[in-house]
């Protein structure tokens, strides 16, 4: 586990660092949203995001969705290469593309890959204005990389956007409903390592 983590952590510290902004506004709604297009459950929501693949329709978000699925199922080989499928078909700075990727993002963290997950979420934070969104997811996948600095840094941006919301990790649960218990409980370490020294902007 430890060597994977270095390996992660090495692969990422190669990719060109997005540096965080002085404030984080932007709602950015179109991108933070699950991608579903039917609904259901097994075989027989599959096989429905199947025949909407192969007639076209809504082809890309079909295919977003089975990977998803794949993903969560414990099936990385075919998740990822379903994602893969539905990230080439997008430009990154669409809408959809955007959607596609921040989904592919949560689903690999959510899988320990954090390293092919913060490559996603920082491609992001290049492209398009300042979303609110990012501040916290950083600091979340940088801390699992084991970047601390980096991640104090970024939850330092959450801190100065909406200091009465980030100051106190009792609203966590409020602010980010759709995280894992466990993620938000990392983000907690994060605001401990953020409190015991904050940093100066900029």
């Amino acid at each position: 586990m430890l060597v994977s983590l270095a390996l992660s952590a090495a692969v990422a510290q190669g990719q060109t660092m997005t540096k965080p902004k002085e404030f984080y506004f932007d709602q950015d709604v179109s991108t933070v949203r699950k991608i579903v297009v039917a609904q259901g459950e097994g075989e027989a929501l599959a096989a429905e995001l199947v025949k909407m693949r192969d007639r076209g329709r809504k082809s890309i978000e079909a295919t977003a969705q089975l990977a998803h699925i794949a993903l969560s199922d414990n099936r990385a080989e075919l998740g990822k290469t379903l994602y893969e499928q539905a990230v080439s078909g997008t430009a990154q700075n669409s809408s959809i593309g955007r959607a596609v990727r921040w989904n592919y993002a949560w689903d690999l963290y959510r899988n320990a890959d954090y390293a092919q997950a913060f490559g996603l979420w920082n491609d992001l934070a290049a492209g398009f204005g300042t979303p609110a969104w990012l501040p916290p997811t950083m600091a979340l996948s940088l801390w699992s990389l084991d970047r601390k600095a980096e991640a104090v840094q970024w939850y330092a941006a959450a801190v100065r956007t909406e200091p009465a919301l980030w100051s106190d990790p009792a609203n966590f649960a409020q602010l980010l409903p759709e995280w894992r218990e466990q993620d938000r409980a990392r983000l907690i370490e994060v605001h401990a390592a953020w409190q015991a020294n904050p940093p100066a902007w900029p």
